[in-house]
């Protein structure tokens, strides 16, 4: 019966410990403080220095759960992911997770080496625990502190975050190998390790992404099932990958990403399921790593670990950063900012676990000077990183929370959705009527009562109203249901003849330059036209045809159009200046013409 008795103690403890870290989230966000970091002092006051008294030294557990909270981050990271917004920076954010990784470590070696009194590969061992960047970290105080990044820099820490990790495991476990083998291999094997690691790990998750779809789509699942299995069958990509001695944290990252892009069944249902299940996985691990921390030995290695982390932060990753993103188009503001926002995380802690399962000596040492450097950055880099953006204009804070958007996949097709609000007085849909043309209003809701659109006429502040759309498009609709933040005045030095305002009517527009409109539309105004016809928020840039020319969003105020340049046939106040190549070889034709001509 004692045995049975200390099963439900360590249950019920257990369980309390995570609900004490969802509930000290409310005093995070209300004081400002990084979430993971009191979910790590939540598991330090359980422990054997703590309060709580808990004597836990599991390394085993703590690996494993680890590893399964690693994956389901990781998964859910790549099913979010949409390739259309990842083209553009795949490149510079693959040099970040593979070649600034290494650099990273590189740097932060010599550091290590010179503090702790390691060997080189101890030392490099020490850089590649820490050089990895954490997602959940970087992407969740993103949005606690209410930021919206600039598409390009959110889009590189994104895809930088969810890639970077498997890299930095390869690099761990070579480097734990090689020391536990006494340094022998070759930079061949090496080499070959990692070709087999990516290839294959790719390959995995790729093919169990494909499987997993025509699963979904064509098995006939119970109702609720269909977020469980999708994420047991993440978890199975991953430990078939880690069997074949492939990377399972890059299969189950891939296998996510083309779940992610395809049309499925419950793809809300799963993407809703999975943000529980990585938040409460990520509360599970820092609670665990938490408790792992002896604060009596950690006072020892404290100085040497701090300036460890001063170089890690100040150095090491805005030279890796700044190299990496050299051939790119990144202005100076850009890279210092992903440069500031290499937040460290749970994976650190969780790399640094491995050298303790394993045995090396120092073990401790690694774990260590992770805890304290996971600690100072999310203190330093965590608290200042709105203040970051806003000082250097990569990111504009949000005006206002999203809607409560309610999303019902219907049964026999994968095209459609029905998704639901709340009506607001101020949002856009009630005081100017507006919809985008690819969505359809089906039923309304009004003190109970189920009404079509044309029945509930006009909709009144407080009604819910449910509207067809396809399901990538379905977080579009959110702007038409917000209350619309006040206009600004267009800049008058921007107004010309070929830019007018963005209340002109289309109307008024067709009668100026002698352009057609589609029926019924002319009361529109052109900032009503961007609205409708933008499968996405208006953006400085977004053009959208009409008849003969293309409208171009030159200005926003108050999240609408408020400018918009002409692009005429024959414009050419729009067309890019000619290139020196473009002259040269306008000369040479013009030379060659001349000589044909003789």
């Amino acid at each position: 019966m004692e045995s049975l008795d200390s099963v439900s103690i360590a249950i019920l403890l257990g369980s309390v410990l995570v609900m004490a870290g969802i509930l000290s989230s409310l005093l995070a966000l209300r004081f400002g403080a990084p979430l993971l970091l009191v979910f790590l002092v939540v598991g330090i006051l359980a422990g054997d220095a703590g309060p709580g008294g808990l004597n836990f030294n599991d390394l085993g557990t703590t690996y494993l759960v680890g590893s399964v909270a690693l994956a389901l981050i990781l998964f859910d990271g790549g099913l979010k992911t949409r390739f259309s917004s990842i083209k553009a920076v795949l490149a510079p954010s693959m040099g970040l997770a593979t070649f600034g990784v290494l650099l990273t470590a590189l740097i932060t070696a010599p550091v290590a080496k010179y503090m702790l009194d390691l060997s080189w590969v101890e030392a490099l061992l020490a850089g590649a625990v820490v050089a990895s960047t954490d997602a959940a970290a970087v992407f969740l105080l993103v949005h606690s502190q209410g930021l919206r990044l600039r598409p390009r820099v959110g889009a590189t820490l994104e895809v930088e975050s969810g890639t970077n990790d498997p890299f930095a495991v390869f690099l761990t476990l070579m480097l734990v190998e090689l020391i536990t083998h006494g340094g022998q291999g070759s930079i061949w094997d090496v080499v070959l390790e990692l070709l087999q690691q990516g290839v294959l790990g790719a390959l995995i998750g790729v093919v169990g992404g494909r499987i997993v779809v025509m699963a979904l789509n064509r098995v006939a699942l119970p109702q609720g099932l269909h977020a469980p299995f999708v994420t047991t069958a993440a978890l199975v990509v991953f430990g078939a990958a880690q069997i074949s001695h492939a990377s399972g944290f890059l299969a189950v990252y891939l296998a996510g990403m083309i779940i992610g892009n395809q049309p499925t069944r419950a793809h809300n249902s799963v993407v809703a399921f999975l943000d529980a299940a990585t938040w409460l996985a990520q509360i599970v691990m820092f609670v665990l790593l938490g408790l792992l921390v002896s604060p009596q030995r950690l006072m020892s290695s404290i100085g040497p670990a701090v300036v460890i982390a001063l170089a890690l932060m100040l150095v090491a990753r805005p030279l890796a950063v700044f190299i990496c993103l050299a051939p790119f188009r990144f202005n100076w503001r850009e890279r210092l900012f992903i440069a500031w926002v290499g937040l460290r995380g749970a994976v650190a802690i969780f790399l640094a676990s491995i050298p303790m399962l394993v045995g090396l000596s120092n073990a401790y040492q690694y774990f260590d000077v992770a805890f304290v450097v996971v600690l100072i950055s999310l203190m330093l880099q965590g608290w200042t990183l709105a203040p970051a953006a806003r000082r250097l204009h990569v990111a504009l804070p949000r005006s206002d929370r999203g809607p409560r958007r309610i999303e019902l996949d219907l049964p026999g097709q994968l095209e459609q959705q029905l998704v639901g609000y709340a009506v607001r007085p101020k949002s856009l849909y009630l005081k100017r009527g507006l919809i985008p043309s690819w969505s359809k209003p089906t039923l309304v809701i009004r003190d109970e009562r189920i009404l079509t659109p044309e029945e509930a006429e006009p909709v009144a502040p407080g009604d819910y109203v449910y509207l067809l759309a396809p399901p990538e498009k379905a977080a579009a609709l959110d702007r038409f249901f917000v209350d619309m933040p006040p206009s600004t005045a267009p800049d008058p030095h921007l107004l010309g003849d070929f830019i007018v305002p963005g209340e002109t009517s289309l109307g008024d527009l067709a009668a100026a330059y002698g352009v057609s409109v589609p029926s019924g539309q002319e009361a529109l105004t052109l900032a009503d036209y961007f609205d409708i016809h933008l499968d996405h928020a208006p953006m400085v840039g977004a053009t959208l045809p009409l008849d003969s020319i293309v409208l171009v969003a030159r200005s926003l105020g108050g999240g609408r159009v408020n400018v918009v340049g002409l692009r005429l046939p024959e414009d050419e106040d729009e067309a890019p200046p000619p290139t020196r190549f473009a002259k040269l070889k306008a000369k040479l034709s013009e030379i060659w013409s001349l000589l044909a001509g003789v």
